[in-house]
Protein backbone atom coordinates (compact mmCIF):
# COMPACT_ATOMS: atom_id res chain seq x y z
CA UNK A 1 0.00 0.00 0.00
CA UNK A 2 1.08 3.44 -0.29
CA UNK A 3 -0.11 6.45 1.03
CA UNK A 4 1.78 9.80 1.83
CA UNK A 5 -0.30 10.66 4.65
CA UNK A 6 -3.07 12.63 5.59
CA UNK A 7 -5.65 14.04 2.70
CA UNK A 8 -7.88 16.91 2.89
CA UNK A 9 -11.54 16.43 1.07
CA UNK A 10 -10.85 17.71 -2.67
CA UNK A 11 -13.09 16.47 -5.73
CA UNK A 12 -14.53 13.18 -5.48
CA UNK A 13 -16.46 11.47 -8.67
CA UNK A 14 -18.60 8.92 -7.98
CA UNK A 15 -19.91 6.53 -10.67
CA UNK A 16 -22.79 4.13 -10.43
CA UNK A 17 -24.34 6.87 -7.89
CA UNK A 18 -27.39 5.71 -8.01
CA UNK A 19 -27.15 2.33 -6.78
CA UNK A 20 -27.35 1.67 -3.24
CA UNK A 21 -23.66 2.01 -2.16
CA UNK A 22 -23.39 5.16 -4.65
CA UNK A 23 -26.05 6.85 -3.20
CA UNK A 24 -24.41 6.37 0.67
CA UNK A 25 -21.06 7.59 -0.97
CA UNK A 26 -22.44 10.70 -2.39
CA UNK A 27 -24.28 11.46 0.95
CA UNK A 28 -21.68 10.46 2.95
CA UNK A 29 -18.37 12.10 1.09
CA UNK A 30 -20.70 15.45 0.86
CA UNK A 31 -20.93 15.57 4.60
CA UNK A 32 -17.13 14.97 4.65
CA UNK A 33 -16.35 18.01 2.90
CA UNK A 34 -16.00 17.02 0.07
CA UNK A 35 -17.04 18.20 -3.54
CA UNK A 36 -18.84 15.22 -5.03
CA UNK A 37 -19.96 14.79 -8.85
CA UNK A 38 -22.28 12.03 -8.76
CA UNK A 39 -23.27 10.11 -12.24
CA UNK A 40 -25.48 7.42 -12.37
CA UNK A 41 -25.14 4.93 -15.25
CA UNK A 42 -27.71 7.39 -17.27
CA UNK A 43 -24.99 9.73 -17.23
CA UNK A 44 -22.34 7.95 -17.57
CA UNK A 45 -21.63 5.20 -19.50
CA UNK A 46 -18.22 3.60 -18.46
CA UNK A 47 -17.85 1.27 -21.35
CA UNK A 48 -17.04 5.29 -23.35
CA UNK A 49 -14.05 5.69 -23.23
CA UNK A 50 -13.70 9.14 -24.28
CA UNK A 51 -17.01 9.98 -21.71
CA UNK A 52 -14.79 9.01 -18.76
CA UNK A 53 -11.94 10.80 -19.43
CA UNK A 54 -14.14 13.33 -19.66
CA UNK A 55 -15.95 13.28 -16.23
CA UNK A 56 -12.76 12.11 -14.75
CA UNK A 57 -10.79 15.47 -15.44
CA UNK A 58 -10.41 17.31 -12.76
CA UNK A 59 -11.15 15.29 -10.00
CA UNK A 60 -8.73 13.70 -7.06
CA UNK A 61 -10.69 10.87 -6.30
CA UNK A 62 -12.79 8.38 -8.49
CA UNK A 63 -15.28 5.94 -6.57
CA UNK A 64 -16.44 3.01 -8.88
CA UNK A 65 -19.64 1.75 -7.88
CA UNK A 66 -21.05 1.28 -11.00
CA UNK A 67 -21.38 -3.01 -11.45
CA UNK A 68 -23.45 -5.07 -13.33
CA UNK A 69 -24.15 -7.51 -10.09
CA UNK A 70 -26.64 -9.73 -11.57
CA UNK A 71 -24.90 -12.63 -10.26
CA UNK A 72 -26.83 -15.73 -11.80
CA UNK A 73 -27.78 -13.94 -14.97
CA UNK A 74 -23.78 -13.57 -15.68
CA UNK A 75 -23.86 -17.28 -15.90
CA UNK A 76 -25.37 -16.71 -19.36
CA UNK A 77 -24.65 -13.30 -19.88
CA UNK A 78 -20.95 -13.31 -19.07
CA UNK A 79 -19.33 -11.11 -21.73
CA UNK A 80 -21.82 -8.04 -20.48
CA UNK A 81 -20.40 -8.69 -17.06
CA UNK A 82 -16.88 -8.67 -18.23
CA UNK A 83 -17.61 -5.67 -20.52
CA UNK A 84 -18.51 -3.44 -17.36
CA UNK A 85 -16.71 -4.94 -14.98
CA UNK A 86 -13.27 -5.66 -16.03
CA UNK A 87 -13.16 -2.96 -19.18
CA UNK A 88 -15.11 0.04 -17.59
CA UNK A 89 -12.67 -0.77 -14.57
CA UNK A 90 -9.36 -0.42 -16.90
CA UNK A 91 -11.20 2.72 -18.62
CA UNK A 92 -11.67 4.42 -15.21
CA UNK A 93 -8.49 3.79 -14.38
CA UNK A 94 -6.90 4.94 -17.14
CA UNK A 95 -8.69 8.20 -16.85
CA UNK A 96 -7.76 8.50 -13.57
CA UNK A 97 -4.07 7.69 -14.35
CA UNK A 98 -4.45 10.68 -16.78
CA UNK A 99 -5.89 13.00 -14.95
CA UNK A 100 -3.45 12.15 -11.98
CA UNK A 101 -6.69 10.91 -9.68
CA UNK A 102 -6.59 8.14 -7.48
CA UNK A 103 -9.09 5.69 -8.80
CA UNK A 104 -10.99 3.22 -5.91
CA UNK A 105 -12.55 0.18 -7.37
CA UNK A 106 -15.17 -1.57 -5.10
CA UNK A 107 -15.25 -5.89 -5.80
CA UNK A 108 -16.44 -8.89 -4.26
CA UNK A 109 -15.85 -11.77 -2.18
CA UNK A 110 -16.86 -13.37 -4.73
CA UNK A 111 -13.58 -13.20 -6.46
CA UNK A 112 -12.47 -16.04 -3.74
CA UNK A 113 -13.38 -19.60 -4.32
CA UNK A 114 -14.94 -19.61 -0.95
CA UNK A 115 -13.33 -23.36 -0.10
CA UNK A 116 -10.73 -21.50 2.97
CA UNK A 117 -11.53 -22.00 6.38
CA UNK A 118 -10.30 -18.52 7.47
CA UNK A 119 -10.73 -15.24 6.52
CA UNK A 120 -9.38 -14.21 3.45
CA UNK A 121 -6.44 -12.15 3.72
CA UNK A 122 -5.89 -9.59 1.40
CA UNK A 123 -3.40 -10.84 -0.81
CA UNK A 124 -5.06 -14.31 -0.97
CA UNK A 125 -4.97 -15.83 -4.93
CA UNK A 126 -7.94 -15.27 -6.87
CA UNK A 127 -9.85 -18.11 -7.92
CA UNK A 128 -13.35 -17.29 -9.00
CA UNK A 129 -16.08 -19.57 -9.28
CA UNK A 130 -18.74 -17.74 -11.12
CA UNK A 131 -18.66 -15.62 -14.28
CA UNK A 132 -19.60 -12.36 -12.04
CA UNK A 133 -16.58 -13.46 -9.65
CA UNK A 134 -14.74 -13.53 -12.76
CA UNK A 135 -15.50 -10.37 -13.90
CA UNK A 136 -14.56 -8.39 -10.77
CA UNK A 137 -11.51 -10.45 -10.37
CA UNK A 138 -10.63 -9.30 -13.91
CA UNK A 139 -11.86 -5.48 -13.13
CA UNK A 140 -8.78 -5.34 -10.15
CA UNK A 141 -6.36 -7.16 -12.18
CA UNK A 142 -7.13 -4.46 -15.17
CA UNK A 143 -7.52 -1.45 -13.01
CA UNK A 144 -4.27 -2.11 -10.97
CA UNK A 145 -2.42 -2.82 -14.29
CA UNK A 146 -3.14 0.40 -15.53
CA UNK A 147 -2.76 2.92 -12.78
CA UNK A 148 -0.71 0.75 -10.52
CA UNK A 149 -0.02 3.62 -8.45
CA UNK A 150 -3.15 4.92 -8.09
CA UNK A 151 -5.77 1.86 -7.61
CA UNK A 152 -6.99 1.10 -4.39
CA UNK A 153 -9.19 -2.17 -4.38
CA UNK A 154 -11.66 -2.11 -2.01
CA UNK A 155 -13.38 -5.52 -1.98
CA UNK A 156 -17.02 -5.72 0.19
CA UNK A 157 -19.46 -8.51 0.58
CA UNK A 158 -23.06 -8.88 1.26
CA UNK A 159 -24.63 -5.61 1.05
CA UNK A 160 -27.51 -4.10 2.29
CA UNK A 161 -28.66 -0.56 2.50
CA UNK A 162 -31.13 1.71 2.52
CA UNK A 163 -31.45 2.37 -1.64
CA UNK A 164 -32.10 -1.12 -2.98
CA UNK A 165 -33.14 -4.33 -2.83
CA UNK A 166 -31.05 -6.81 -0.57
CA UNK A 167 -31.37 -9.81 1.86
CA UNK A 168 -32.59 -7.54 4.23
CA UNK A 169 -35.45 -5.98 2.66
CA UNK A 170 -36.51 -9.53 1.35
CA UNK A 171 -36.33 -11.26 4.91
CA UNK A 172 -38.58 -8.54 6.37
CA UNK A 173 -41.15 -8.68 3.57
CA UNK A 174 -41.61 -12.75 3.53
CA UNK A 175 -41.33 -12.53 7.48
CA UNK A 176 -44.26 -10.32 7.38
CA UNK A 177 -46.35 -12.39 4.47
CA UNK A 178 -45.12 -15.84 5.93
CA UNK A 179 -44.50 -15.86 9.79
CA UNK A 180 -41.32 -17.96 8.91
CA UNK A 181 -38.65 -18.42 7.05
CA UNK A 182 -36.66 -21.07 5.65
CA UNK A 183 -33.02 -20.00 4.93
CA UNK A 184 -29.60 -22.01 4.19
CA UNK A 185 -27.15 -22.46 6.89
CA UNK A 186 -24.25 -23.69 4.84
CA UNK A 187 -22.59 -20.12 3.37
CA UNK A 188 -20.91 -17.92 5.91
CA UNK A 189 -20.16 -14.42 5.38
CA UNK A 190 -20.41 -10.70 6.43
CA UNK A 191 -23.67 -9.19 6.36
CA UNK A 192 -22.48 -5.20 5.70
CA UNK A 193 -24.29 -1.89 5.74
CA UNK A 194 -23.73 0.11 2.70
CA UNK A 195 -23.64 3.20 4.59
CA UNK A 196 -21.15 1.47 7.07
CA UNK A 197 -18.81 0.86 4.03
CA UNK A 198 -19.51 4.29 2.64
CA UNK A 199 -18.13 5.79 5.95
CA UNK A 200 -15.03 3.62 6.22
CA UNK A 201 -14.24 4.81 2.63
CA UNK A 202 -14.41 8.33 3.91
CA UNK A 203 -11.67 7.65 6.70
CA UNK A 204 -9.31 5.43 4.15
CA UNK A 205 -9.46 8.61 1.70
CA UNK A 206 -8.18 10.84 4.81
CA UNK A 207 -5.05 8.77 5.43
CA UNK A 208 -3.93 9.87 2.10
CA UNK A 209 -3.54 6.09 0.32
CA UNK A 210 -2.95 6.01 -3.12
CA UNK A 211 -2.75 2.41 -3.54
CA UNK A 212 -3.26 -0.91 -2.48
CA UNK A 213 -6.48 -4.03 -1.38
CA UNK A 214 -8.58 -3.92 1.23
CA UNK A 215 -11.41 -5.59 2.86
CA UNK A 216 -14.81 -3.45 3.46
CA UNK A 217 -16.78 -5.44 5.37
CA UNK A 218 -18.35 -5.78 9.06
CA UNK A 219 -16.31 -7.79 11.20
CA UNK A 220 -17.26 -11.02 12.60
CA UNK A 221 -19.07 -13.34 10.21
CA UNK A 222 -22.49 -15.33 10.46
CA UNK A 223 -24.40 -17.44 8.06
CA UNK A 224 -27.16 -16.53 5.81
CA UNK A 225 -29.45 -18.44 8.32
CA UNK A 226 -27.56 -16.63 11.21
CA UNK A 227 -27.90 -13.32 9.50
CA UNK A 228 -31.67 -14.04 9.10
CA UNK A 229 -32.33 -14.93 12.81
CA UNK A 230 -30.94 -11.49 13.66
CA UNK A 231 -33.22 -9.83 11.10
CA UNK A 232 -36.27 -11.32 12.73
CA UNK A 233 -35.29 -11.01 16.29
CA UNK A 234 -34.84 -7.15 15.47
CA UNK A 235 -38.47 -7.19 13.98
CA UNK A 236 -39.68 -8.72 17.33
CA UNK A 237 -40.31 -12.36 16.05
CA UNK A 238 -39.42 -15.78 17.71
CA UNK A 239 -35.51 -16.73 15.54
CA UNK A 240 -36.42 -20.44 16.31
CA UNK A 241 -38.99 -19.60 13.16
CA UNK A 242 -36.19 -19.25 11.18
CA UNK A 243 -35.15 -22.82 9.77
CA UNK A 244 -31.91 -24.04 8.50
CA UNK A 245 -31.57 -25.96 5.00
CA UNK A 246 -28.63 -26.04 2.72
CA UNK A 247 -27.55 -24.91 -0.31
CA UNK A 248 -28.47 -27.80 -2.52
CA UNK A 249 -32.27 -26.68 -1.69
CA UNK A 250 -32.12 -23.70 -3.45
CA UNK A 251 -30.10 -24.37 -6.58
CA UNK A 252 -29.05 -21.35 -8.60
CA UNK A 253 -27.23 -20.37 -11.93
CA UNK A 254 -24.14 -19.43 -10.21
CA UNK A 255 -22.11 -21.40 -7.30
CA UNK A 256 -21.67 -19.17 -4.46
CA UNK A 257 -19.04 -19.44 -2.27
CA UNK A 258 -19.35 -21.55 1.06
CA UNK A 259 -17.05 -19.05 2.35
CA UNK A 260 -17.23 -15.15 2.21
CA UNK A 261 -15.56 -14.30 5.09
CA UNK A 262 -12.35 -11.89 4.92
CA UNK A 263 -9.72 -10.90 6.85
CA UNK A 264 -8.90 -7.06 7.92
CA UNK A 265 -5.39 -7.02 8.49
CA UNK A 266 -4.90 -4.38 6.08
CA UNK A 267 -6.82 -1.50 8.24
CA UNK A 268 -4.42 -1.72 10.66
CA UNK A 269 -1.55 -0.44 8.79
CA UNK A 270 -3.02 2.39 7.64
CA UNK A 271 -3.99 3.45 11.39
CA UNK A 272 -7.51 2.62 11.55
CA UNK A 273 -9.63 0.15 13.07
CA UNK A 274 -11.99 -2.28 10.84
CA UNK A 275 -15.83 -1.78 10.31
CA UNK A 276 -18.18 -2.53 13.37
CA UNK A 277 -19.20 -6.14 14.25
CA UNK A 278 -21.94 -6.59 11.69
CA UNK A 279 -25.08 -7.22 14.55
CA UNK A 280 -24.12 -4.14 15.98
CA UNK A 281 -25.01 -2.56 12.29
CA UNK A 282 -27.37 -4.32 11.61
CA UNK A 283 -29.61 -3.35 14.84
CA UNK A 284 -28.67 0.69 14.02
CA UNK A 285 -29.80 0.03 10.81
CA UNK A 286 -33.36 -1.74 11.38
CA UNK A 287 -33.61 0.57 14.41
CA UNK A 288 -33.49 3.77 12.56
CA UNK A 289 -35.89 1.90 9.65
CA UNK A 290 -33.21 1.98 6.77
CA UNK A 291 -33.83 -1.38 5.93
CA UNK A 292 -37.42 -2.47 7.49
Amino acid sequence: MTGPGGRAPGRALVTGAGGMLGTDLVAVLADAGWQVTALDRAALDILDTAACEQAVAGHDVVLNAAAYTRVDDAESDEATAMAVNAEGAENLARASRAAGAVLVQYSTDYVFAGDGTGPYPEDAPLAPVSAYGRSKAEGERRAQAAHPEGTIVLRTAWLYGEHGPNFVRTMVRLYRERGALTVVDDQHGQPTWSYDLAEQTARMLATGLRSGVLHGTSSGSTSWHGFARAIVENLGGDPATVTPTDSAQFVRPARRPANSVLGHDGWARLGLAPMRPWRAALDDAMRRGIVA
